[in-house]
């Protein structure tokens, strides 16, 4: 079931005093880091979703308001990226990746198995918000496929069974940690500052790189492969062939 399913009236209402002097405090520091203001449009995103858990019709044009655009340049935005939800997530915001290598290795599977153990579809929730499921995409994880994220972080070589019970897990309150990254699992709001540029000092915590992801570095170094030099000299594909067409 879905935890809502839309927006409620309430999203329409202006930010509190308190709330609004907060977000233009953080607003201001991100559009500071880019030449144009409308350059900031990603972060500031997330910036209002960490605020309320998806982009409300008043984040939506808090946005455009700061950055000097319109609100359907922003919803423009919103729509064409997945990672901004348009009705509230879990706290725990549960991917499973079915892009091709995912799939046949097992993600089909197991997201058959998670949307019928759990009784939830694409982008639905628990009616205490407590996990929502997600079919996501590519994540470039592919030498750990099947891959499920939760709020963006790793959980590398799934099954259906572990699947289950990492949702059960995060249902019941228990500590979960990913396969890589930070030695904690925070909420969805709290990744969703996260990636609005505030760090959370959590970036060089626990495993950083898997060693199916090292192992060609490993093998270049023990083979001694290295790239070719650059060579203004060297033909580029695109120009092969190319004076020959004019001189004809």
């Amino acid at each position: 079931m879905e935890f809502l399913e839309t927006a409620g009236t309430g999203d329409q209402e202006p930010y509190a005093p308190e709330v609004r002097e907060r977000l233009e405090r953080d607003a201001k520091e991100i559009i500071a880091r880019y030449p144009k203001p409308r350059s900031a449009l990603l972060p500031m995103l997330h910036l209002v979703q960490s605020e309320e858990g998806h982009v409300t019709p008043r984040g939506t044009a808090f946005c455009a308001e700061q950055l000097g655009i319109t609100p359907a340049q922003v919803t423009g935005v919103v729509t064409f990226y997945t990672q901004y939800k348009r009705k509230p997530v879990g706290e725990y915001h549960v991917g499973v990746c079915i892009n091709t290598l995912c799939a046949i290795m097992g993600g089909d599977q197991i997201w058959n198995e998670l949307s019928a153990h759990t009784g939830l579809g694409h982008d639905e929730a628990d009616a205490d918000g407590r996990v929502s499921l997600e079919r996501i995409e590519c994540n470039a994880a592919c030498d750990f496929a099947p891959v499920m994220m939760v709020n963006w972080e790793f959980f590398d070589n799934m099954t259906p069974e572990k699947a289950k019970a990492l949702v059960d897990d995060l249902r019941s309150g228990k500590q979960v940690l990913p396969s890589r990254g930070p030695n904690e699992l925070v909420g969805w709001k709290d990744a969703s500052r996260v990636l609005a540029g505030f760090p959370d000092g959590r970036a060089h915590e626990g495993v950083q790189a898997g060693p199916e992801s090292l192992r060609g570095l490993e093998l270049a170094k023990e083979r001694g492969w290295t790239a070719p030099p650059p060579s203004a000299e060297r033909e580029r594909p695109h120009e092969s062939g190319g004076q020959e067409g004019r001189n004809q």
